[in-house]
C-alpha cells in the first residue's frame, strides 16, 4: 500500500475528551453563546450543560449505568440533544432511531440493542407502546412534549391544538413523562467522572437500507469528535460563536447528528433546530433566520430551485452550503451554484462523501475549487486508496476500483455481527485497519477522489457492466427532468435489462416526444448496450427516511 493511496494532508490533535466534555468546554469558554434555537427560544451553552447534567443525574437515579443502552426516538427537538449528551455524560449508549419507524422496526431496534429505556414524543407514544408487545425484556418509555420547549404563547397554542390529542400519554405503568423523569436528577445524585475510551461504543446508528435487516453501526466518542474537528478544519474559514446552522437533517442519521449537530456544537456555533421538514417551512426559515450554513441531500437542493417563496430573497448570509447523503450530479451542481449566485451568495455548493460506517463525511470538495464529478479531497488524517474489487490489490491512479479508507472516524464495528465486521474492516499488510466502502471510484494524480456508485448498484447486462449513475447524470441534465433513478430488472436472456424511472419538472406532462428527447441525449453519451430498454414516468419516486431515492424499493417492484 505504498504507491497511490493518499497521505493525510495535515494532522490534527484529538483531545482525550468525551463528546459531553467538548460541549462543556464551550460552556466554560462562551457561557452566554447560543447553543441551539427552537422556534425563537434560544438556549445558551451554560444553560444547555445544566440541562444535560440534570438529565444525566436522572438517568443515574433511574439505574442507567455505563454501557447501558437507551433508545432516542425523536425528531430534531431540544430533548433529543439533552438526552444524547446526558447519556454520553455517564458513559451510556445512545441508540438512535427514526420516530417514523414502523412498529415492528421499533420492536427490532429495542430487542437488537437491548435498550433499557426509550425516549419518544407523545405523538409517537401509542406506536411505541404497541411495539413493546414484541420486546423480549422490560423497557421504560420516557415521553416528552414539544410544547414544553416552545416559548409563550406558542406553547399554549400548540398544547390546545396539535398537542391536544396526545395529552393522554403516557398512560401505562411502564411509561413516564420526561419532565417528571428529570425531577429525579437532583443535585444530590452523584455523577461518575467522565471517562474517555476510544474503543467504547457511545452511539449506535443504523444503515439506511430499504430492505433486509438493518445493521447497527457502533461508533465511539473519538469517531464523533474527530469528525467535528476534521469538518471544522476542512470548512476553510473560522467557525464559532455567533454563526448558525439550519439543522434540518435528522438527529438519528450520521449526517444530521454528526454534522448538523455535533460539529456545530463542538465549534461553539448555534444549531437552529427544525423538528420537521417541508419545502415551504424550510424556505421560510432560510428567509427569516438567515443562517450561515446549510446542509442537505441533493433532492433538497433540487427542490429549492423551484420554490417561489425564495424568488428575489437575499441569501448572502450563506457562508457554507454542503450536499451529502447521495451524489450530486454536475448538472444539479451547476444549477445550484447559479441559484446561489443569483441570490447574492459568494460560495459554491460543496459535496461531501462518506458513509455511516465513518459517521458521515470523510471527503469534501475544497472551498474555492471544483473538479467535475470529483467529491474532493479526504479530511485531515483520513487516507483513501483504490483497490481491485473483491481483492486487497491496490490500483494505479486513474483506474477504477473499490474505495477503501482509514482514519479516526472509522466505526468500531457492526453490532452483534462479527462476520460483516470482518468483511468491512480489514487489517492490511501496512498494519492499519481499512474500511471497505463497497463504492466504486478512482483517484487522480493530485489525490482528488471520484465516486462512481455503489458496487451493489452495478447492473450486468449481456456480460457488460452498466453504471446507473452515468445514465442518471445524463437524464437529469435534460431540461424537462427533475430527477431520475436507473435500476436493473431481471431478464432471462440478458441477466438484467436497464430501466429508467423519471420524474419530470412541475408543469411538464409525460409524452413520447419527451421520452425520445431523453433517449437522444443518452445515445450521445452512453454505449448502446447500456441504454435503458424502458423509461417510466412517475409523479414521484420512493425515498429513504433521509430523502435519498430508494432504488431498492423500485428493484423490489420488479422482482
Amino acid at each position: 500500500m505504498e504507491t497511490t493511496q493518499t497521505t493525510p494532508r495535515r494532522h490534527l490533535e484529538y483531545p482525550e475528551k468525551t463528546m459531553f466534555q467538548m460541549i462543556e468546554q464551550n460552556a466554560a469558554d462562551y457561557p452566554a453563546a447560543v447553543a441551539y434555537e427552537f422556534f425563537n427560544k434560544k438556549t445558551s451553552y451554560r444553560a444547555f450543560c445544566t440541562q444535560i447534567e440534570q438529565a444525566a443525574r436522572a438517568f443515574v437515579a433511574s439505574g442507567i449505568r455505563r454501557d447501558d443502552v437507551v433508545t432516542i426516538c425523536l425528531p430534531n427537538i431540544p430533548q433529543a440533544l439533552v438526552c444524547f449528551y446526558a447519556l454520553d455524560r455517564i458513559g451510556a449508549v445512545a441508540n438512535m432511531v427514526h420516530p417514523l419507524s414502523a412498529q415492528y422496526e421499533i420492536s427490532f431496534y429495542l430487542n437488537f440493542s437491548g435498550s433499557k429505556m426509550i425516549l419518544t414524543a407523545d405523538m409517537f407514544c401509542e406506536k411505541v407502546e404497541h411495539a413493546l408487545h414484541d420486546v423480549d425484556h422490560p423497557v421504560t418509555i420516557l415521553v416528552c412534549r414539544i410544547q414544553d420547549e416552545l416559548p409563550f404563547p406558542l406553547n399554549v397554542g400548540y398544547a390546545a391544538t396539535t398537542g391536544r390529542p396526545h395529552l393522554k400519554y403516557p398512560n401505562t405503568g411502564h411509561s413516564l413523562l420526561w419532565t417528571k423523569f428529570l425531577r429525579k436528577g437532583t443535585a444530590g445524585v452523584p455523577l461518575p467522572p467522565p471517562l474517555f475510551d476510544p474503543k467504547h461504543t457511545a452511539v449506535i446508528l443504523y444503515s439506511g437500507g430499504t430492505s433486509g435487516t438493518p445493521k447497527g453501526i457502533c461508533l465511539s466518542e473519538l469517531n464523533f469528535n474527530a469528525l467535528a474537528l476534521q469538518t471544522k478544519e476542512s470548512y476553510g474559514k473560522p467557525l464559532g460563536p455567533g454563526q448558525t446552522m439550519l439543522s434540518c437533517m435528522p438527529v438519528f442519521h450520521g449526517f444530521g447528528l454528526g454534522i448538523n449537530i455535533h460539529t456545530i456544537l463542538v465549534a461553539g456555533a448555534e444549531c437552529i433546530l427544525m423538528p420537521s421538514f417541508n419545502l415551504k417551512s424550510y424556505a421560510q426559515m432560510l428567509k427569516k433566520k438567515q443562517p450561515n450554513l446549510i446542509a442537505g441531500v441533493p433532492t433538497l437542493f433540487e427542490a429549492l430551485l423551484h420554490i417561489p417563496d425564495l424568488d428575489g430573497v437575499d441569501l448572502s448570509c450563506l457562508q457554507g452550503v454542503f450536499s451529502g447523503g447521495d451524489s450530486i450530479t454536475p448538472e444539479l451542481k451547476k444549477k445550484v451554484d447559479t441559484f446561489l449566485h443569483e441570490h447574492g451568495c459568494t460560495v459554491q455548493i460543496r459535496e461531501g462523501y462518506g458513509l455511516t460506517e465513518c459517521v458521515t463525511a470523510s471527503c469534501l470538495t475544497p472551498r474555492d475549487t471544483y473538479r467535475e464529478r470529483s467529491i474532493g479531497l479526504p479530511f485531515p488524517d483520513t487516507v483513501y486508496c483504490i483497490v481491485r474489487p473483491g481483492t486487497d490489490e491496490e490500483l494505479p491512479r486513474g483506474e477504477e476500483g473499490e474505495i477503501i479508507l482509514r482514519g479516526p472516524t472509522v466505526m468500531l464495528g457492526y453490532l452483534h455481527n462479527e462476520k460483516e465486521t470482518a468483511e468491512t474492516l480489514r487489517v492490511l499488510p501496512d498494519g492499519e485497519t481499512w474500511l471497505y466502502t463497497g463504492d466504486l471510484g478512482h483517484m487522480d494524480e493530485d489525490g482528488y477522489i471520484y465516486f462512481r456508485q455503489r458496487l451493489k448498484r452495478m447492473i450486468i447486462t449481456n456480460g457488460y457492466n452498466v453504471y446507473p449513475g452515468q445514465l442518471e447524470n445524463v437524464i437529469d441534465g435534460c431540461p424537462e427532468v427533475s430527477y431520475s433513478c436507473v435500476i436493473g430488472v431481471r431478464d432471462e436472456h440478458a441477466m438484467q435489462r436497464v430501466k429508467a424511472y423519471v420524474v419530470l419538472r412541475d408543469g411538464v406532462e409525460p409524452s413520447d416526444e419527451i421520452k425520445e428527447r431523453i433517449m437522444s441525449q443518452l445515445r450521445l453519451h452512453i454505449a448502446k448496450y447500456a441504454l435503458p430498454k424502458e423509461i417510466e414516468f412517475r409523479k414521484e419516486l420512493p425515498k429513504t427516511l433521509v430523502g435519498k431515492v430508494a432504488y431498492r424499493k423500485l428493484e423490489e417492484e420488479n422482482e
